[in-house]
């Protein structure tokens, strides 16, 4: 039997370094929008991590008719009443590295105390086919650095500790991280779903 076609509905090459390690043993072939150069980009302007995924999802599947899988992701920072939440990518401007963005969130709680700084990264995934739309949601609690530690992730990984093994995310192995991560949990209970209705099968 082929393998399905699936759409990762990004161009963040170090989002699809996450989801093609965990999705190694499924029957299927990654395709990512790098490899449909005529794809428009969609405008996240959604309120809600949901809203964004299924406007990625859709738009993704329309445009290329293969089913999709899409997500969105924000890091939630109770100090900061949320923030930067569904702005997470764009925190620090539209065009925004992952060093303005933590530099501003550094910038941002500066005055909070260590005993403050919990935070939360939230990922909603959906996946879109012709016959299916299923969604599914990973979140992971930690707290926020003052300053930046460990050299691997990307994003907010550098400042989001993880109390359980004593380390960010950035000072995680790939696998370590996937194992415990929001966007691993959620993608992990997406491949369970789509396992039981037929979709995905391991390879």
């Amino acid at each position: 039997m082929d393998a399905m076609k699936l759409v990762l509905a990004t161009h963040n090459k170090d989002k699809i370094s996450e989801l093609q390690a965990v999705l190694k043993d499924e029957q299927v072939s990654i395709l990512t929008c790098d490899d449909f150069p005529g794809m428009p980009d969609v405008i996240e302007d959604g309120e809600t991590l949901e809203e964004n995924a299924l406007k990625k999802a859709r738009e993704i599947h329309q445009y290329t008719q293969l089913p999709v899988l899409a997500d969105d992701t924000g890091l939630e920072v109770s100090a900061l009443g949320g923030a930067p939440g569904v702005k997470s990518s764009r925190y620090a401007g539209e065009h925004a590295s992952y060093a303005d963005n933590v530099a501003k969130l550094l910038k941002e709680m500066s005055q909070i105390p260590k005993e403050q700084r919990e935070a939360r990264f939230r990922t909603v995934m959906v996946y879109l086919d012709d016959r299916y739309q299923m969604m599914t949601e990973g979140e992971v609690t930690g707290q926020i650095l003052e300053e930046v530690c460990g050299d691997g992730g990307f994003g907010y990984d550098p400042v989001f500790y993880y109390p359980p093994f004593k380390k960010t995310f950035s000072e995680l192995t790939l696998q370590e991280k996937n194992n415990i991560s929001h966007r691993g949990q959620a993608l992990l209970t997406m491949i369970k779903i789509l396992r039981e209705n037929h979709i995905l099968t391991e390879v």
